[in-house]
């Protein structure tokens, strides 16, 4: 059998039909230039700002670099994963890898807790031992990374739809904070204010940045876990379910995430006229699509009796 007819196979198995999802089980692209662009952006940023903290001794300034440092490895891996997530069904990956990006999505948010343990360990050194810091050398490299991060967060933040652009935001949101917090604390020291304001202040970035990690790991581990999409209702899938024309009882039911935004449903269905199983499934398909936006389902239906001419299983 040729390589070509192979592929065609089996493509054939995996496609939609008419009154199936519409998802492909691809990832759409995402900003490939805007991520290239970003990455170098960074990157080179991170350099001239760990520089500039070893030069004047901000651990602002220094914990601002760490993180565009792993702002720009983010988002080159937020790049390789969604070019992976677009690649078609295979016969080793029957639903696509579409889910490379959640799993990006996850290992980025661990290493933003990394990020943050490593300031807060950081930042309750220099409470001990405080050091010297040149306030107005701070203030200067801060403010060219604020423009730098305010540019690659205002074009990261047009594709929020996207789980793994938005961990990538996350990781640049945080680096604006940085920015903000290194240019304050460079201010407070420059005008004559206590050297603690520059740890106190990391100390606040890592707050929030834990805030906004916290939302990206959760959503990932829900869709890793297979777990019921954030705002359906399992018992009421059910019910919903149960109380179709036709249909007598629900069981093995399951719902979960494929990727972020994008349900399905599997279940056997027990139904009183095996012959009406078309109608009955059609008019599911449209009720889960209408009251839980699931719309990739699979359903297995079980009849109490033998229809007349028809071969199948009795269910008691």
């Amino acid at each position: 059998m040729s390589a070509s007819h192979h592929h065609n196979h089996h493509h054939a198995l995996s496609e939609h039909h008419r009154g199936d999802s519409s998802y492909t089980h691809r990832a759409r692209a995402a900003g490939g230039r805007t991520l290239t662009i970003a990455v170098l952006l960074t990157l080179g940023f991170a350099f001239i700002e760990l520089l500039g903290g070893l030069w004047s001794g901000s651990l602002a300034l220094l914990a601002d670099a760490g993180h565009m440092a792993t702002d720009s490895a983010s988002l080159l891996f937020a790049l390789i994963a969604n070019l992976i997530a677009r690649r078609p069904v295979s016969e080793r990956h029957s639903f696509g890898l579409a889910r490379v990006e959640v799993i990006a999505a996850f290992v980025n948010a661990l290493f933003m807790v990394a990020v943050v343990v490593w300031i807060v360990v950081e930042a309750f050194q220099r409470f001990n031992s405080p050091v010297p810091v040149q306030g107005l050398a701070v203030v200067g490299v801060a403010a060219v990374g604020l423009l730098i991060n305010v540019a690659v967060a205002w074009t990261l933040s047009r594709q929020r739809d996207n789980v793994n652009i938005r961990a990538a935001f996350v990781h640049v949101l945080g680096d604006l904070l940085g920015s903000v917090a290194a240019i304050t604390a460079g201010l407070i020291i420059y005008l004559g204010g206590p050297v603690i304001a520059d740890p106190l202040l990391s100390l606040v970035v890592a707050a929030l940045i834990v805030r906004s990690t916290f939302g990206v790991l959760k959503e990932t581990t829900f869709v890793l876990l297979d777990s019921v999409p954030a705002g359906v209702n399992y018992t009421s899938v059910g019910a919903t379910l149960a109380k179709l024309p036709g249909i007598v009882s629900v069981h093995d039911l399951h719902v979960w995430s494929m990727v972020p935004g994008r349900a399905a449903l599997s279940a056997h269905v027990l139904v009183n006229d095996v012959e009406s199983w078309p109608a009955i499934l059609q008019e599911a398909r449209r009720v889960l699509n209408r009251d839980f936006n699931i719309d990739h389902i699979t359903l297995q239906p079980e009849w109490l009796q033998r229809a007349p001419g028809v071969i199948g299983i009795r269910t008691e």
